[in-house]
């Protein structure tokens, strides 16, 4: 796991879904993929067992839970690993009202002896590698003051894989869209971070758009590098490549118009379910980014794949729509 962590996608609310996940798996063999976030008291209370099913195709790949009180992450965390995650990861960088409301989150950064009480049970809990996404602080916190703090107080519970969000967080004033833009990013504090704690497995988050950025800050010292919305809207650009250029497997770079026909079994699997075809296709518009006809993808895609009835073939019919665009 901690090579897999070299390049993650990073866990998205509403977008890194199951679908997601199997189509991001297409494009890269040795990415580590994360869920959405998923609160330990839907699993614990509400039952919500369903939000941890995945295709095995998917491996490596991990759960990421959000919560604080200590017996939740803990069963959360035994049922994340029963389920066959390859790693449990805990949530303090969103910033949400919503999250903030259920003292998980961000505002976890504002006390760094809970986060270590929290990753102690959740280690007691289970066999598999528990770690921590988490920012460079929160509201008036210095960063280069309370993150040293931060993550020797949580690395003494034997934690020892941390990806950092390098932009502060502010819990009122900014939206959760705001917070992924607004605040400067720090890449300077965590490549120190990596300095200060060089058995720690650091990898880090936060404006990353492209393949080159993310290896000059490996070249930079730093373990590992997670991708979040360029992955998602770019998904050929950002993985079709890593495998080669960052896990350094001698492998061809898959075709994006194999990978749009090799996601039509699983669609047909996903409808025979009773599933709906635009919960797939809706991850997978930006697939020809860039590339002439790519609007007309999109389009096709948009505008029938919520129709009744719509099937695999649709697939099909954009890919075509693409191809005389194109070609005019």
């Amino acid at each position: 796991m901690r090579r897999a962590a070299r390049l993650s996608v990073a866990p998205m609310m509403d977008w890194t879904d199951r679908h997601c996940r199997y189509f991001h798996r297409l494009l890269s063999q040795k990415t580590l993929l994360y869920t959405e976030m998923v609160t330990a008291p839907a699993l614990v209370k509400g039952g919500a067992l369903h939000l941890l099913d995945y295709a095995p195709e998917e491996h490596p790949v991990a759960l990421q839970l959000g919560g604080s009180d200590l017996r939740e992450l803990a069963q959360a965390a035994r049922l994340g690993a029963q389920a066959g995650y390859d790693e449990i990861n805990l949530n303090v960088g969103c910033p949400s009202d919503r999250v903030q409301s259920g003292a998980f989150g961000a505002v976890l950064m504002k006390d760094p002896g809970l986060v270590a009480d929290c990753i102690k049970a959740m280690q007691d809990s289970v066999d598999v590698a528990v770690t921590v996404k988490c920012r460079i602080g929160v509201d008036d916190q210095e960063p280069s003051e309370v993150l040293p703090d931060f993550l020797s107080r949580v690395a003494a519970t034997g934690c020892d894989r941390f990806t950092i969000h390098a932009r502060k967080a502010w819990l009122q004033g900014l939206s959760p869209k705001e917070n992924r833009d607004i605040p400067p990013l720090d890449y300077d504090l965590v490549t120190e971070m990596k300095g200060l704690f060089p058995a720690l497995h650091i990898s880090i988050n936060g404006g990353i758009t492209d393949i080159d950025t993310a290896c000059d800050l490996l070249d930079r010292g730093l373990d590992g590098v997670m991708i979040g919305r360029a992955a998602y809207h770019q998904p050929w650009d950002i993985l079709a490549k890593v495998d080669s250029q960052i896990f350094g497997m001698d492998t061809d770079v898959p075709d994006p118009v194999s990978v749009a026909l090799a996601m039509k079994p699983y669609i047909q699997n996903h409808l025979k379910q009773g599933g709906r075809l635009h919960q797939i296709t809706r991850h997978m518009l930006g697939l020809f980014a860039g590339r002439p006809g790519a609007r007309h993808w999109r389009r096709r895609l948009s505008e029938d794949g919520v129709k009744n009835g719509a099937n695999e073939s649709l697939i099909d019919r954009a890919l075509d729509d693409m191809r005389v665009a194109a070609a005019v």
